[in-house]
């Protein structure tokens, strides 16, 4: 198209000079269809990242929403993976002095459900990070250096993303990202999704081992450490509607220290607070797992014994008299006494079966409890069975 100069040397199109052409040359018709294959690529592709959003929104907004550490581990290992198409994540947690693990574990969590949850003892046994910056490292997976944050019970990844977890400047862990795809993890990949999303995580972890902290602080006796009444008689519920559906034994030990006002008033209110703790070590010691123990109030404890007939709940009862009364107690002010307890013996039975269960534990502990009492008037340092 020719074109006109003005005074003001303006280039402008000159109008009229040629026939309007209604036909387009060869190469614009072929740049056009380019332009448009590359428009609908480009819709495709934001398509398909508004599809990511939206899958990460929705992850971000189901670990805010967990409500304990079953939940939260089981949106990590389940849904990030799906909504990142991700061949494996792993999570690394440091829990110096096992804390954490004592304290979710005897909230009932089974380590066994999660095997890509993985604990070490300190910092240094995390493998190779970016210290001190703690950035995200991306690359090839390593066997040696990177197998103990993908264990043998994971896939063989073929690129990985470790990315820290921070909270306050203080690393508490990494996640663990792992791709078949050798191309998916590169050193020159942009991290601030990865950083983004692993401080969320952060934060999700932080307060939900926190909730179960102050969950377990809530169920166990702040001297000896282990369960109070509130947690037994909840555990007993839950006990007896489970020996029904599944046919088990369950039985019942209800455990009480002999003559222990007269080792307060001689020892005083820590002698006796140093006699309890050791008891209920002592008893603990003897129970498996499986069972539950707890201080029921005073000097009084309360044993579940899972899946225990009567003969297996007396033979353990009698190793528990045994362990404490022949190893003397030895106070932090030097003296060494003489303990003994007295054990009675309760076993669920078929006919406490057509009872609810609200009334059947209260029945079933009470019977336990009168089999205690014929221990002490028989002469105590014994174990009676209800009969």
């Amino acid at each position: 198209m020719p074109f006109n100069v003005t005074q003001d040397s303006e280039i402008i199109p000159s109008l009229g000079s040629h026939p309007e052409r209604t036909t387009m040359s060869p190469n614009l018709t072929t740049e056009n269809q380019a332009l448009r294959a590359k428009m609908d690529d480009l819709l495709e592709q934001a398509a398909h990242n508004h599809q990511i959003m939206r899958r990460h929104q929705a992850f971000d907004l189901e670990i805010v929403g967990a409500g304990s550490f079953n939940e939260l581990l089981t949106s990590i290992f389940q849904t990030l993976p799906a909504s990142s198409d991700l061949d494996v994540v792993t999570l690394t947690l440091i829990d110096q002095g096992a804390d954490i693990r004592t304290v979710i574990g005897n909230l009932g969590i089974d380590f066994q459900a999660f095997p890509h949850l993985i604990f070490v003892e300190s910092e240094a046994r995390l493998g190779p990070m970016n210290r001190p910056t703690y950035r995200p490292s991306m690359g090839s997976f390593h066997e040696p250096q990177h197998r103990t944050m993908f264990p043998t019970s994971a896939p063989t990844p073929g690129s990985i993303a470790i990315v820290p977890l921070l909270r306050n400047k203080k690393l508490i862990g990494t996640l663990n990202l792992g791709s078949l795809d050798t191309s998916r993890f590169t050193p020159s990949l942009a991290t601030d999704f990865l950083e983004h999303m692993a401080s969320i995580i952060a934060i999700c972890l932080e307060n939900v081992i926190s909730n179960e902290f102050l969950k377990y602080i809530g169920l166990t006796d702040p001297l000896t450490g282990v369960y109070n009444r509130r947690y037994l008689d909840r555990r007993l519920l839950e006990e007896i509607g489970r020996a029904r559906r599944q046919e088990y034994g369950l039985s019942c030990m209800y455990i009480d220290i002999d003559h222990f006002k007269k080792v307060n008033d001689t020892y005083g209110h820590l002698g006796g607070d140093e006699v309890l703790c050791e008891v209920a070590t002592r008893i603990n010691a003897e129970l498996r797992l499986s069972d539950a123990m707890g201080r029921y109030g005073g000097e009084e404890f309360v044993a579940l014994l899972i899946a225990a007939k009567p003969v297996d709940a007396m033979r353990v009862a009698e190793r528990i008299r045994a362990s404490v009364a022949e190893r003397p107690f030895h106070l932090s002010s030097g003296e060494n006494l003489r303990i003994t307890v007295s054990v009675g013996v309760a076993t669920f039975t078929e006919t406490d079966r057509t009872e609810s269960i609200e009334s059947a534990a209260q029945h079933f502990v009470a019977k336990a409890d009168h089999a205690l009492y014929e221990a002490k008037e028989n002469g105590r340092n014994r174990v009676t069975s209800y009969e």
